[in-house]
């Protein structure tokens, strides 16, 4: 597998992910990714990026919550 931005070699490894989102911040530190040994592009696999999706939904219900009671 080769990245798709330099074309490097892609190398199974963790890798931070950070979003700006709806008036909150998340950041995780340690997802399991390909990581290119050349530019240090990501990319997760789909069960990575589900279970991220995820937990922005429940983030996005949960400050939607907190932003109707203020």
């Amino acid at each position: 597998m080769n990245c798709m931005y330099c074309q490097g070699k892609m190398k199974r490894g963790i890798a931070p992910f950070h979003i700006d989102r709806k008036g909150y911040h998340l950041t995780m530190d340690r997802i399991p990714a390909w990581v290119c040994t050349q530019c240090g592009e990501a990319y997760f696999d789909e069960a990575e990026a589900e279970a991220i999706q995820e937990a922005l939904g429940a983030l996005d219900q949960q400050s939607e919550k907190l932003a109707a009671s203020g």
